[in-house]
Order: structure tokens, then sequence, then C-alpha cells
């Protein structure tokens, strides 16, 4: 099988879908691998290192979907990123493929087969290529470190000749993969660090990283939803907590906020009435800006002051992390390849595996993917769709 690795074009996007590392692997696997020049220049891997590795180093993009079979990439969320895609294409990469599903029915006419790895089910057999996760941890370890950099207090306590300097009191909203790494890091800087889930199950996660967990008079039942996700709630719920979440608000010198639905507006859990409540100098981190945010004064990609209040929208935070967040990437791309790949190095697509068969969203001419059907208002299935 003929792999071939896209420079990445979009703005701000520094990370390569897959390292020398995972190259060496393919190609013992029998795959030939091809390198559009330049690929890993931002993330640290040199033309040379992908020589090395056994990867043939190409000039151009047409080159490389002329050789290639399979085309990898990290962010194929934007239509120019597929338009020059041809038939019998297999793309491999970040879709955003719950907000951007209409898209999908002419890649599917184009008879180009679509991986997104968004979809990518959250079972034991499939963490190894669950990249949401893989992103997420890098994303809330680096939230944390621009909190404190932003921040006028320092995180941990000092005792000093000019006298005892008090921890920084950090809350985390929302313990999911980036809640849960975030809470770790603001931990290990020396914070007070407490955190807040709907989810009844996220109790005992935040307890492991060393928070205290904020336990709120609300109905969590019906709170956790598809693949260990939070479910979207209703706006008596959303009411509900943002009343007694004031409270909580006014004690932290840094929120961090997590909270995403795939595929939806992010849930307003600040209101601006919130951030008046807040403490002059506190920071906000809001790791949903991209979705609309969960500040109702986030803007995206900006720092802004807001009442005495520092409000930071990061847009794809992990690419700030290039160098680690496509080693993770990378890894997530490999040992999905290996779970696509035979032994003689042909792609072999099993729609019995229920990994491959969330997935796939395109192949053979066909929307595959239930939850992108559903979004379309396809038939569930793809053999009851009326020629």
């Amino acid at each position: 099988m003929r792999l071939s690795v896209m420079r990445e074009r979009h703005p701000g996007e520094a990370r390569v879908a897959v390292t020398p590392t995972n190259v060496s692997a393919l190609t013992g696997r029998g795959c030939q691998v091809f390198v559009e020049t330049g690929a890993g220049d931002a993330a640290g891997f040199p033309n040379a290192s992908y020589r090395e590795a056994g990867a043939e180093i190409l000039e151009t993009r047409a080159q490389l979907l002329d050789k290639g079979e399979i085309i990898l990439c990290v962010d194929a969320s934007h239509e120019e990123g597929l338009a020059d895609l041809r038939e019998g294409h297999v793309c491999i990469g970040l879709m955003d493929p719950l907000s951007h599903s209409d898209r999908f029915s002419d890649l599917a006419r184009r008879g180009i087969t679509t991986l997104a790895l968004e979809l990518v089910p959250r079972i034991s057999r499939a963490q190894s290529m669950d990249a949401l996760s893989s992103i997420a941890t890098l994303a809330g370890y680096k939230a944390v470190l621009l909190a404190a950099a932003q921040a006028p207090r320092i995180f941990p306590m000092m005792m000093t000749a000019a006298g005892t300097l008090n921890p920084s009191r950090v809350f985390i909203m929302g313990a999911g993969v980036a809640g849960l790494q975030a809470a770790a890091t603001a931990k290990r800087l020396g914070a007070v660090v407490e955190a807040y889930d709907v989810r009844p199950a996220a109790r005992e996660q935040i307890l492991s990283v060393g928070a205290k967990p904020v336990e709120l008079d609300l109905d969590t039942s019906a709170a956790e939803g598809q693949g260990g996700y939070a479910s979207e709630q209703d706006d008596a719920f959303l009411d509900r907590q943002r009343a007694q979440m004031g409270a909580v608000l006014a004690q932290q010198d840094v929120v961090i906020t997590t909270a995403a639905i795939p595929g939806a507006e992010a849930p307003v859990l600040i209101t601006e009435e919130m951030v008046k409540g807040m403490k002059a100098g506190a920071v906000i981190v809001d790791l949903a800006a991209e979705r609309g945010g969960n500040c109702a004064l986030t803007q995206p990609g900006e720092v802004i002051s807001v009442y005495g209040v520092t409000i930071i929208g990061p847009r794809n935070l992990v690419a700030t992390l290039p160098h680690h967040a496509s080693q993770m990437y990378g890894r997530n791309l490999e040992n999905l390849l290996r779970h696509l790949l035979d032994d003689q190095g042909g792609l072999h697509l099993d729609f019995e595996d229920e990994i491959l068969d969330e997935t796939v969203v395109t192949h053979a001419g066909q929307v595959r993917a239930t939850r992108i059907r559903k979004r379309l208002s396809f038939p569930v299935k793809a053999s009851e769709e009326v020629a």
C-alpha cells in the first residue's frame, strides 16, 4: 500500500500526520511512504529524518496524490483539503464530521473513501487510536500554562523571608481527558485545585488526580451520553447550574473550562454576571472557544480583559505543541493503519468490525457512518438507501 503524508496548509497548523518513527514501522509492514517536502519542519522532523526512516520526499501535492493510495493528514475539516482528491483515494484525518456532515454526500459520489478519526469508538480495543484523547491531553496541559503566564498570582505556596505567599485556587469545569490533565498539571504546579463535571462517574476521576470535586445540588442522572461524553442538557438544568456555580467562581484565581458536546455548540457555563462576580485579576481559559465558548464573553482566538478578568479563547491549542502532538497523533494513526492493513500491507476494510464500521464515513459511493447518516436524514443502514 502506498501512503502519502501531506504538509498541513491551514493557517496555524504546525502538526504533521506521521513522524519518522511511524514511517519506519509502516515501511516494515510493506508500505511505501511518500512525504511532502517540509511536512514535518514545524514539528521538528526535517526531510532528512524521513528519508532515513525509509520515506521518499516529494516536492508537490500533485505528486503525492498521483503516488498515494491512502492520503494521511491532520486537518481534513476544510473543503480545500479534500477538493483535489480523486476516485479511489482513501483519506484519513480529523474531519470534524459531526459539524460538517453535508460535504460527505459529495465525497461519496466522487468515489472517495474517508475515515474520520473523531469517530473512532471509545472502546478498549480502540484506545490506542483515540486521537481526540491525545489532543485533549495536551490541550489540558497547555491551558494551565497559558493561565499561569497570564495570572498576576503564582500557583504554589511559598514561604519566603518576605512572608508567606498563598497558593492560587484553580477550578476546572469539565473532567474529561482535557479537564483531568489540566487538574493534574495545576496540582503539579502547586495550586489548590477543584473540579466539577455533570457526570456522576467523574467524581472518582477528579480525586485520582489530586483535585477536590465540587458538588452542586442538581439531578445529574442523565448527564452522560454516548462514548462517555457529557450529554447535552436543557436550558432549565443549565440555569440551575449557573445559579449555584456563581459562588464557586467568585473564590477562584484561575478557571479552565473544557465542556464540549460533539457536533454541537458548547454550553454556556459562565455568564457575564458570573464574570462580574469574580476576583479582580482572575483568569479564564476557555478550551471550548472554537465551539462558541463556555464563557459568554469569550472571543475565539483572542485574549481580552472584562471586569478585571482576563479571558483567553485559544484556537487549535494543541498545534502550539507540534512535536509531541504529532508524535501522539502519528501513533494513533499508525495503530489505526495496523488495524486496516493485512499482513501483506494491503487495505482490508472489514465492516463487521465496530471500529471500522463507525470510523469509515464514505466508501464505495455511499455514506456509511451511522452518526453521519442520521445527521443527513438518510436511512440508518446504507443498504436501505434508495438509488
